[in-house]
């Protein structure tokens, strides 16, 4: 049995950098209560503390293998190139049946990247919430980023339909609108 309230989605979300996007995400999931625990992680202790003192995390760590155990979602809000690097580092603490996505503005690589190092039994739900500002950091991000702008899902052929929906969810309860997209299609476009 869940201890998840009526509007909570996920139990334990791990959110991989912690500037606007990231920042945003965690103050619109926590606002709206769809989350029950979050933790981040980042390369810098700085942006670590800004997030505590934001009170934008449950809890905070370098480590990112330390910030994906038992997370139901982990949620990759860093730079493209760091992906590979990443999903090294994250993928034996996967749980199984957890989603990875994240928030890139390109998909092609992002599949790449993570897919030969998806454990089983996780599922890959890539999203490209368009969205964003000219700041930076954690102390740059706002709840409402989401508000009225479009979020690209694009999942790969195959890919667990339950988790697509639930990404769907997480987007639109932020107040985006949702788009359902090829990754290779969402790439020309």
């Amino acid at each position: 049995m869940s201890d998840m309230s009526e509007t909570t989605i996920f139990n334990r979300i791990a959110i991989i950098g912690i500037g606007l996007i990231g920042s945003s995400i965690s103050r619109a999931i926590k606002m709206n209560g769809l989350v029950d625990f979050v933790s981040v992680t980042a390369k810098s202790q700085k942006s670590l503390d800004t997030a505590v003192s934001l009170g934008i995390a449950d809890s905070v760590t370098l480590k990112l293998d330390e910030a994906v155990k038992g997370a139901d979602i982990v949620m990759i809000c860093s730079p493209i190139s760091t992906y590979a690097d990443i999903m090294e580092s994250i993928a034996p603490n996967l749980k199984a049946g957890a989603i990875l996505t994240d928030v890139g503005s390109v998909k092609a690589s992002v599949i790449r990247d993570l897919s030969p190092k998806l454990p089983a039994g996780v599922h890959l739900v890539p999203a490209h919430p368009v969205a964003g500002t000219e700041h930076s950091g954690p102390e740059s991000g706002f709840a409402e980023l989401f508000e009225g702008r479009w979020c690209v899902i694009t999942p790969p052929t195959g890919t667990d339909q339950s988790a697509v929906n639930k990404i769907a969810d997480l987007w639109r309860a932020v107040g985006s609108n949702v788009e359902f997209m090829d990754p290779i299609h969402h790439d020309q476009v």
